[in-house]
């Protein structure tokens, strides 16, 4: 993975880490690009749909108070790497476990969230051995395609769309759950997602739909946590808690008040959740 070193100085901004400087990391594999921010354990964090590693800086921010953050950059984000025909959330994960490898990180936590907490799922299923904690926010085990989102993936797959199309910023709206709490925060939101190009949305909603790992969750023996907002109206929170059930030990926790961003909105809430994880997971090896 590789970052456009012509492009750092317009990605990385105070606004989103703060007084932090985030440490570019230039690896050869020509996959996405790679940010390490804050010290401690490691948290290998994995973006949604759209938005790429940007989207999650604020939640990065929170998190590395306490621990050091991998963010990943998935193929395709921000249009730098193209996203190769025929992908599959399988190639996903295997370039993440590539990743972690080349980092040369021992069995650290990774955190997926929407489309990134279903590449986690992949992860750990198949490399069962690579991580020591799981946690996954807005995913389950069977992506479920409903009308808007089969609807969303062939209109981004048929029409060219402008980065203010009202139908496709509603629908990233819905990811609040309700009323954004803020403009500016429907902003961030929406010019994050518009990063990523409307090509690479519509194939990674096309790998969702045939991602199944309900089979395979028994292979997960790592401690676990899957969150749910209680507002989530993409992947709605019984199915997430259904996730959790199935896999052994696993805890499910529900943010109240939150959509399918709550890791914007209650990531505070959401790193204290982690770091608990973090404590159990070290306590387990003792």
């Amino acid at each position: 993975m590789r970052l456009a070193p012509g492009r750092w100085d317009h990605w990385v901004r105070y606004q989103d880490f703060g007084e932090e400087t985030p440490r570019r990391v230039g690896l050869r594999n020509g996959g996405g690009e790679v940010v390490r921010i804050g010290r401690g354990e490691p948290i290998v964090l994995l973006p949604g749909l759209a938005g790429g590693w940007r989207l999650l800086a604020p939640l990065a921010r929170q998190l590395a108070t306490r621990h050091e953050v991998i963010l990943l950059g998935l193929r395709g984000d921000q249009a730098l790497v193209p996203s190769r025909v025929g992908e599959s959330l399988a190639s996903d994960a295997a370039e993440v476990a590539a990743v972690i490898g080349a980092l040369r990180l021992e069995r650290p936590t990774v955190f997926g969230v929407s489309f990134g907490g279903a590449v986690a799922l992949e992860l750990a299923v198949e490399n069962p051995g690579l991580i020591g904690a799981l946690v996954v926010m807005g995913a389950e085990a069977r992506f479920r395609a409903g009308v808007g989102a089969t609807i969303a993936r062939r209109v981004l797959e048929r029409f060219p769309l402008p980065s203010d199309n009202r139908f496709i910023n509603q629908f990233f709206n819905l990811l609040h759950g309700g009323r954004p709490e803020s403009a500016a925060l429907a902003e961030f939101v929406v010019g994050r997602c518009w990063e990523t190009d409307q090509a690479v949305m519509a194939a990674r909603l096309r790998a969702l739909e045939a991602f199944d790992v309900a089979d395979r969750l028994w292979r997960i023996d790592v401690p676990t946590l899957v969150l749910a907002g209680s507002r989530d109206v993409i992947v709605a929170p019984p199915r997430q808690r259904a996730l959790a059930e199935a896999i052994a030990g696993a805890r499910f926790e529900l943010l109240d008040g939150a959509g399918h961003v709550g890791f914007l909105t209650h990531r505070a809430r959401v790193a204290r959740h982690v770091g608990r994880l973090i404590r159990e997971a070290h306590r387990s090896l003792c």
